[in-house]
C-alpha cells in the first residue's frame, strides 16, 4: 500500500475496521482506520489458486478458505492494541456452497469461472424473455450466474443436491463456521443473478423455475444492518469482542468503491487476469441496455457495468505464444500514433461476458497475412482489449451519462500502461490510474464505516499520472470499431 495513504499507528483514527477480501489468487487481511486509510504493518495475505480443468470446472476448497480467513484474521490482530469496531469481508462473487443440516460444506465453492453449465445457459435462454428478466435482476443468463448452475446440479448430481439444506457464497460460509451466523450482503446476492433488483429481494420466477426454495437461501442483509456474532470470537480475538460483522458483499462492489466512486461523474475500470468497468447510480434504473448489469448494492444505490473475461490472460496468451520483441519496444509502440493495416482482434479466450453474453465465444484474429509480425498481433490485441472496454463505456453512457474521468485499477494497469493511453484515446475521455494498492481490500472497509463513523470523511485515493486523450487518434478508433462491429456480427453474434 503507498505510503501516501498508509498511516502509522499512533496517527490513525478510531473506530478501526478489519478488512478481508478473498479474491482469485489469495486471501488478504488489514486493518484501516476511520479514514478508510491501512494501518500500516496490519497486514497479511495467504495464497490460493482454483482447481481448474478443460471440461469447465472452476472449484476451491471452502474450508480451506475459512481457514485461510481464520489465518490471516489471527495474524493481523495478534498484536492490535486497540478494540476493532467492525469486521467487513468481499470475495469473489458469484461463488456457491451446499451445506448440509450441520452447518457443513457438501460440496466445493463453484466459481464464477465454473462454466460446466453452459448447456444450462442454453436452455434458460430458450424458455425466458431475457429482457424481462435483464430488467427485473439486472443480469442476463451467463455460466457466472446461479440459475443455470443450479440447474446444472439438480441434473448432474441430484442426490447431493437433494442434501443441501443451505446454499450459501463462499462468505456466507466462511462466517456460518466462524460466527455461527450469516447473511447475504446485497452485493453478494445480486452478483448471484437471482436477486429481483427494485424490491431487494430473491426472484421468485427463477426461483420456482431452478427448483430451489427461498428458504434455502441466506436472509439479505444491506450495511445498515450487521452481524452479532453466535459463536465466542472473543476467546481467540480478544480485540474483536465487540466488533459488529458485516455480511459479506462482491469483490466488484468492495473495488468500485474502494477506487474511490461515489458518484456517475467517475467511472471505474479495472484490469487484471479479467476486467470491468463500473459505475455507482443511486434509485431504480429502468430500460437496462442489454449489454449491461446492474446490480443493487444497498437500500438505495446500485452499480452498473459490464465485465471482460480477457484482459491480462490475453496478455499472458500472447507472451507465451509469440516471440515478441523487449518489453520497453512493445511499451513505445502501444502510446505511439497508430499503424492503420493491422488485424482486427476479438480477444475472447475465455469466451465473451458483456456487452453480447457469448459464453461459447473465443477469440478471433481477422486479416492475418503473411506480412503480420507478433509485434502487430501484440498492438492488435491490446486494441482490441480497449474497443472491448470502449463497447462497455457506449451502453454506460447512455444511463448513467458521459463521465468526466475514468478511474483505473488493477495490476495490469501499473504492467501495461500504454493499454490505458489506448482506451482513452479510443473513448476521448481522460484515464487515470490509482497508485493505491489493494483497492478492493480498502473497499470492504469503506462499505462498514458509514455505519461506524458516519460523519468522518474517507481520505482521498493517491492516483498517478492521467491519460490525455489524443483527439487525433480518435478517428481511427471509430473506424476500427465499426470493423470490430462488422467482424463481431459475422462470426459471433449469431451464437448468441
Amino acid at each position: 500500500m503507498t505510503a501516501s495513504l498508509t498511516v502509522r499507528l499512533a496517527q490513525a483514527r478510531a473506530p478501526f475496521v478489519l478488512a478481508i477480501d478473498v479474491g482469485s489468487t489469495g486471501t488478504r487481511a488489514g486493518i484501516y482506520d476511520a479514514q478508510a486509510r491501512p494501518v500500516k504493518k496490519f497486514k497479511t495475505k495467504v495464497g490460493h489458486a482454483f482447481t481448474t480443468i478443460a471440461n469447465g470446472t472452476s472449484t476451491i476448497d471452502p474450508d480451506r478458505v475459512t481457514a485461510e480467513i481464520r489465518q490471516v484474521v489471527g495474524e493481523v490482530v495478534a498484536d492490535f492494541p486497540h478494540p476493532i469496531a467492525g469486521v467487513a469481508i468481499d470475495t469473489f462473487a458469484s461463488s456457491l456452497v451446499g451445506v448440509d443440516a450441520g452447518g457443513h460444506a457438501i460440496t466445493p465453492c463453484y466459481t464464477y469461472a465454473d462454466s460446466r453449465s453452459s448447456a444450462q445457459v442454453n436452455y434458460l435462454k430458450s424458455i425466458l424473455n431475457e429482457d424481462d428478466t435483464q430488467q427485473r435482476t439486472g443480469t442476463r443468463q451467463h455460466t457466472g450466474y446461479l440459475p443455470s448452475r443450479f440447474l446444472w446440479l439438480k441434473q448432474t448430481d441430484r442426490h447431493t443436491f437433494e442434501k443441501v439444506r443451505h446454499w450459501v457464497s463462499l462468505g456466507e460460509y466462511a462466517w456460518l463456521r466462524i460466527i455461527g451466523t450469516t447473511a447475504a450482503g446485497t452485493s453478494t446476492a445480486a452478483w448471484t443473478g437471482m436477486l429481483n433488483r427494485r424490491e431487494g429481494t430473491w426472484d421468485a420466477t427463477l426461483l420456482d423455475l431452478v427448483g430451489v426454495d427461498v428458504g434455502l437461501l441466506s436472509p439479505i442483509a444491506p450495511p445498515s444492518q450487521p452481524l452479532t456474532p453466535v459463536l465466542d470470537v472473543a476467546t481467540g480475538w480478544p480485540v474483536l469482542a465487540d466488533a459488529v460483522w458485516f455480511a459479506p458483499i462482491s469483490d466488484g462492489h468492495s473495488q468500485s468503491i474502494g477506487a474511490g466512486s461515489v458518484d456517475a461523474s467517475t467511472m471505474v475500470l479495472s484490469a487484471a487476469t479479467s476486467g470491468a468497468m463500473r459505475v455507482l447510480v443511486g434509485g431504480d434504473l429502468d430500460n437496462l441496455p442489454r449489454g449491461l448489469w446492474c446490480n443493487r448494492i444497498d437500500e438505495t444505490s446500485s452499480i452498473l457495468g459490464g465485465a471482460l473475461n480477457d484482459v491480462g490472460r490475453a496478455v499472458t496468451w500472447l507472451e507465451a505464444t509469440l516471440k515478441l520483441p523487449p518489453a520497453e519496444e512493445l511499451a513505445a509502440m502501444i502510446v505511439a500514433d497508430p499503424v492503420p493495416g493491422l488485424p482486427v482482434v476479438l480477444p475472447w479466450f475465455s469466451g465473451e461476458r458483456s456487452t453480447g453474453w457469448v459464453g461459447e465465444a473465443r477469440a478471433v484474429l481477422h486479416r492475418v497475412s503473411a506480412a503480420t509480425t507478433a509485434s502487430d498481433l501484440y498492438r492488435a490485441t491490446i486494441e482490441g482489449v480497449a474497443l472491448s472496454y470502449v463497447r462497455m463505456l457506449r451502453d454506460l453512457v447512455l444511463v448513467a451519462g458521459r463521465p468526466t474521468e475514468i478511474i483505473a485499477t488493477g495490476r495490469v494497469t501499473a504492467d501495461i500502461p500504454g493499454l490505458m493511453q489506448v482506451i482513452a484515446d479510443a473513448s476521448g475521455v481522460p484515464v487515470t490510474p490509482l497508485t493505491l494498492k489493494r483497492s478492493t481490500l480498502r473497499g470492504a472497509a469503506l462499505h462498514a464505516l458509514p455505519a461506524l463513523a458516519p460523519d468522518v470523511e474517507p481520505a482521498a485515493v493517491p492516483k498517478g499520472d492521467t491519460f490525455v486523450p489524443h483527439p487525433e487518434r480518435l478517428g481511427y478508433y471509430q473506424r476500427r470499431m465499426e470493423r470490430f462491429q462488422v467482424v463481431y456480427d459475422k462470426l459471433i453474434a449469431h451464437a448468441n
